[in-house]
């Protein structure tokens, strides 16, 4: 019998080579670019002209917001006999409580950074929810004790100037209150988790110099507002 013949596959001519893509070698790891993309990524944020801007009008929007929210939060602790009719959050509703807007920008500077890290890190969403909002009430209670002990000293009769919390449960240095804390840090988280990347994409998707006008314009006015109201 005759052996089988083989057949000889010559290339195409109407078939394209493709020119293959280099292999990098085993022996060297692909994840070092990777992480220095990221890094120049978070570091690209750092440095735009528009995240700046955008921190500023969150600083202005939330000095107002939280004190509405602080307003609504009283009311509601009214029911349950926590009240303090010289508090200051009674008098004037267009008074710019700070502290919030301070509380924006460092949401944005630490706990969003954070939270992003968490997501890469931890094997669930609810680990990282869980270990966020514990980074949240932390950083609310350090900002009410802060600012308690600079500004909410009391006075030779023992007075507090802007809050009393030195009667309350769970009170921290008589000036944080951790219950007040556990609320801000669901707020916190939910402003992080949600409200903040929302906000973010929805500004940047704007015409650049249409918002940089209506920024100016904003921060301006709300210069002008605490001129009136610090003064």
């Amino acid at each position: 019998m005759m052996p089988p013949k083989t057949q000889t596959r010559f290339p195409n001519k109407n078939q394209s080579h493709r020119v293959r893509p280099f292999q990098q070698p085993s022996g060297l790891s692909a994840a070092a670019p990777l992480k220095q993309s990221r890094t120049g990524r978070r570091v690209y944020r750092f440095t735009r002209g528009r995240y700046w801007r955008n921190l500023g009008l969150y600083f202005c929007f939330y000095s107002l917001l939280g004190h509405w929210l602080e307003l609504l939060y009283c009311t509601l602790m009214r029911l349950f006999g926590i009240y303090d009719p010289q508090s200051l959050v009674w008098d004037d509703p267009f008074y710019p409580f700070l502290v919030y807007g301070v509380a924006a920008v460092l949401c944005a500077l630490v706990l969003v950074p954070l939270k992003e890290q968490l997501v890469k890190r931890c094997s669930n969403k609810k680990a990282a929810l869980a270990i966020s909002f514990g980074a949240s009430v932390l950083l609310c209670l350090l900002l009410e004790l802060g600012m308690g002990l600079l500004l909410n000293q009391p006075n030779h009769l023992g007075e507090f100037p802007l809050w009393d919390n030195s009667g309350l449960p769970l009170n921290v240095l008589e000036q944080a209150w951790l219950i007040n804390d556990l609320f801000l840090g669901a707020l916190a988280t939910l402003y992080v988790w949600c409200i903040y990347p929302q906000t973010e994409n929805c500004l940047n998707r704007q015409p650049h110099r249409l918002v940089n006008v209506l920024s100016a314009v904003a921060v301006a006015g709300f210069l002008l507002l605490c001129l009136v109201k610090f003064s």
